[in-house]
């Protein structure tokens, strides 16, 4: 059981991903409980508030003090991390070779997720509280905002970046910090990645999964793989 940051680190880059959150969800997490357990082999606890050892202030650790691993919505629809190792592989599986556009033409990209796609790439690295202005969103719910959101993330045409808080008139920071959205290309600072066959992407990272986790089913690998 991991004891603090350093050691979640260390076992993240030697696994290549992990399930966020507190649940393995039957595939494998590095921190394999949430807030209502406390396990008395490890002082890691959540929503502490302590960076040491809260797994809620990791994910925007690896973000701020990292270059080496990415988080965001990238499984089962919710969170988890991917090293710099591993995330070529995720992104071939699920671009499946395909560019945003080329996506959109084939209509697997809806208008609303269009928009905020385009925001985030017209403008590097784009804030929550900033996105519905960027996008041009006015009649949409928070809801299919945030379905929009996870299907650009699960797609991997989308990722989280960091944080970031409101600014008043004199650029002054105030307020509650809020996400800070951008594309892979713009996260890992590359105009292309390594050109890999999706399936053979997909077998290493089914093998890879049976390694850390041998009595993982089938049915769960494949939408963990797939999304």
């Amino acid at each position: 059981m991991v004891q603090n940051y350093e050691d979640f680190c260390a076992e993240l880059l030697k696994s290549g991903f992990s399930l966020g959150g507190g649940s393995d969800k039957g595939i494998y997490a590095i921190v394999p409980f949430d807030w209502t357990q406390q396990p008395a082999d490890t002082p890691v606890r959540w929503h502490t508030g302590e960076p040491s050892t809260d797994p809620w202030e990791w994910r925007m650790r690896v973000l701020e003090e990292r270059s080496d691993i990415a988080y965001a919505k990238v499984f089962f629809r919710s969170s988890g991390y991917i090293t710099e190792e591993w995330y070529p592989y995720f992104l071939s599986v699920r671009r499946k070779g395909r560019t945003f556009e080329e996506a959109w033409q084939d209509g697997l990209v809806s208008d609303l997720a269009r928009r905020i796609y385009n925001a985030a790439a017209e403008n590097g690295r784009v804030a929550m509280h900033n996105i519905k202005q960027l996008a041009g969103i006015h009649g949409e719910t928070s809801a299919q905002i945030e379905k929009a959101m996870t299907k650009l993330q699960m797609s991997m045409f989308l990722t989280i970046c960091g944080r970031a808080q409101k600014l008043n008139k004199f650029g002054e920071a105030y307020g509650w910090s809020s996400t800070v959205f951008c594309t892979p290309e713009e996260f890992w600072h590359t105009d292309e990645f390594p050109d890999i066959d999706p399936q053979e992407a997909a077998e290493k990272i089914h093998a890879r999964v049976l390694q850390l986790n041998p009595g993982a089913q089938e049915r769960k690998i494949k939408k963990f793989i797939y999304g």
